[in-house]
């Protein structure tokens, strides 16, 4: 996923906001001439993601810090592992330093847990997707962390395509009419069903692509069956990293997992200065 420059600007406006405030009054202890050059570490494995955000915190905060990175995103890092060093103003680097860090711990943190799910399906033909369950605020920066972690994005938001659930369909009156109804704008039309008799009303109303709501592997292999390619099918409800290889060998094409955004642990980065002195 490319994002928009623009988006990481807000992102990082918005975090700045409300951790600098008025000022960095600790920062201000620093003499204001001196410069320092600090390392970033990561101190475990992980998946990176999340530089153009790091980039950024220090562009908004100083233009003089420079940042030479010796990894990207989406490499494999192991611990203690060297991922940048950072020279310029000390106040800046020290002001800067948990802000870019958050930025680089949690979306590191979604591309792992990402890379970690697309590993185990390995060898069949499904894809992992992402969902809406992003942090508010965040939703672009994940979904690119996703993609860093080898996954791959579902719709972005409620306006760039269309997913059918249980309340749209019972306000339409039926499947086919909800269908019906979607296929009227220009945009790719999915149904949620919950059972194999709805997948067969959807398949027959041309959805593009049916969601097989926590379908067991049984029902899932059936509903491949059924659908015999004419719609993209995508399983989803209750996966974890113990059934989902199973899922995945039914011939599903996509696995849709909330935990990839939601049930996220920070990587743990640390960034030491290692040298400081007044600016000639």
């Amino acid at each position: 996923m490319v994002i928009d420059q623009d988006e990481i600007i807000a992102n990082v406006t918005t975090a700045l906001a409300e951790d600098v405030g008025t000022g960095d009054v600790t920062a201000e202890l620093i003499p204001v001439d001196a410069v320092a050059t600090a390392t970033l570490i990561t101190r475990e494995h992980a998946i990176l993601a999340g530089c153009p955000w790091f980039d950024e915190v220090f562009k908004q905060l100083d233009a003089t810090v420079k940042i030479d990175w010796h990894v990207s995103d989406g490499d494999t890092l192991t611990p203690n592992q060297k991922l940048c060093v950072i020279k310029g103003p000390a106040r800046s680097i020290l002001t800067g330093e948990r802000t870019a860090i958050n930025f680089l711990q949690t979306l590191s943190a979604t591309a792992t847990t990402v890379a970690g799910f697309v590993k185990l399906i390995k060898g069949t033909k499904a894809k992992i997707l992402d969902t809406r369950k992003t942090i508010p605020g965040l939703r672009l920066a994940q979904k690119y962390a996703v993609t860093c972690g080898g996954g791959n994005n579902h719709r972005v938001g409620l306006y760039d395509a269309i997913l059918i659930k249980e309340n749209h369909i019972l306000a339409a009156g039926s499947i086919t009419e909800a269908v019906k109804q979607a296929k009227r704008n220009n945009l790719p039309v999915e149904i949620e069903v919950e059972t194999l008799h709805e997948l067969e009303e959807a398949l027959n109303a041309k959805a593009d692509q049916v969601l097989l709501d926590n379908f067991n592997l049984a029902k899932l292999v059936k509903a491949v069956n059924i659908n015999s390619g004419r719609a993209k099918l995508e399983a989803s409800g209750n996966i974890d990293k113990n059934n989902l290889h199973a899922i995945a060998e039914t011939g599903v094409d996509y696995i849709s997992i909330g935990a990839l955004t939601k049930h996220i642990q920070a990587i743990d980065f640390s960034m030491r200065i290692s040298t400081g002195q007044a600016r000639p």
